[in-house]
């Protein structure tokens, strides 16, 4: 017969002592918060939210905005739902510490936070949110003028089951008629379908500029799965890049031009065509541009876990825009707690 084992009370120091013990583990939401000064983000979260003039007097204060913020931070870096994330905070330590909660505090619920993602969706904030650490690290003279590497990446969402006729009215820019409202809001009618190779994808594509140095994502376009790679470069190379680093999907006169137009120097893998198939020389250049530009796959890596398909469950271009947005922030994040915890590079001046 097993024994009944007594649990032990529960106390300021069993909970002093077993964050201790996450501590020697190695926890990596405290070596995060270690190295992150979260009021960073505090203006663009304070532009995205108007003020507005109480009533009167009474009522529960509202949650701190770098609260909620840190808790979508928790949401991208776990893969949580709303509801899961307001379980795991309120269930989980290494949460609770992250977000500078105790056990005592009241926990946002699921609700808050959709509402609280909702309005920074609205307010393009995502944009301004990964600006701001953009600006930190070029501060910290992390972002060095050496190069960048731009590439892109597909984030699929639920496909979509509808007939012909359907997609004929939504290509449309329309709404089925068939469709009743509450149908209409469960349907993704900004994505789009593309095939790459044998492999066909539906939903949006996350267009990067990265640091060729440091790996660190400096901006980010997000469009449709059918836009094809090279129509974004315009918006992501700017004069003072120096040399951009990309694959033969930017190729073409149209690249060539904007990047002379900039002052930027094109690395971009070549293609061979029917009648004119690559030489021996053209095959080594390509060889040598691979090993700088194959970099830019590391941030993608890490997003999707192991080089797997990055998928998620937003419906729209406005929350899809927001939460890729957000995912690359994320990866910024942890890119920077590893640069500084390793102290991979000597260019930093905070």
């Amino acid at each position: 017969m097993t024994p009944h084992i007594q649990p032990a009370e529960l106390s300021f120091f069993s909970i002093a002592e077993r964050l201790a013990n996450l501590s020697r583990q190695g926890d990596p939401l405290e070596r995060l918060n270690g190295v992150i000064d979260w009021s960073w983000f505090e203006p663009a979260l304070n532009q995205a939210f108007p003020s507005v003039t109480p009533k009167g007097p009474g009522g529960r204060p509202s949650y701190p905005r770098l609260l909620l913020f840190r808790m979508l931070i928790l949401q991208r870096l776990y893969s949580l739902s709303d509801e899961a994330i307001q379980f795991q905070v309120l269930d989980r330590l290494s949460f609770q510490r992250f977000l500078g909660l105790n056990m005592a505090d009241a926990v946002p619920d699921q609700n808050t936070v959709r509402e609280f993602r909702e309005a920074l969706h609205q307010a393009d904030a995502f944009t301004a949110l990964c600006e701001s650490f953009r600006q930190q690290l070029e501060a910290q003279g992390l972002l060095p003028k050496d190069g960048v590497m731009v590439d892109a990446t597909f984030v699929e969402v639920p496909r979509q089951r509808n007939t012909k006729e359907e997609n004929e009215q939504i290509k449309g820019g329309q709404t089925p008629t068939t469709w009743s409202e509450k149908k209409a809001a469960h349907k993704d009618v900004d994505a789009r379908w593309t095939k790459k190779n044998e492999d066909t994808f539906y939903g949006y594509k996350d267009h990067v500029k990265v640091n060729q140095v440091t790996k660190f994502i400096e901006a980010a376009v997000v469009t449709v799965a059918s836009t094809h790679d090279s129509q974004v470069v315009a918006d992501l190379v700017e004069a003072g890049d120096v040399v951009v680093f990309a694959d033969s999907a930017y190729t073409g006169a149209q690249v060539s031009e904007i990047l002379e137009e900039r002052g930027v120097d094109g690395c971009i893998v070549q293609k061979g065509e029917r009648n004119h198939p690559l030489n021996a020389e053209d095959l080594a250049t390509n060889r040598d541009i691979s090993r700088v530009r194959a970099r830019v796959e590391h941030p993608f890596a890490v997003m999707s876990g192991t080089a797997g398909r990055i998928f998620q469950r937003y419906i729209g271009m406005v929350r899809n825009c927001g939460a890729i947005l957000l995912m690359n922030l994320c990866y910024n994040l942890r890119r920077y707690e590893t640069v500084v915890r390793l102290k991979l590079y000597p260019l930093m001046n905070a």
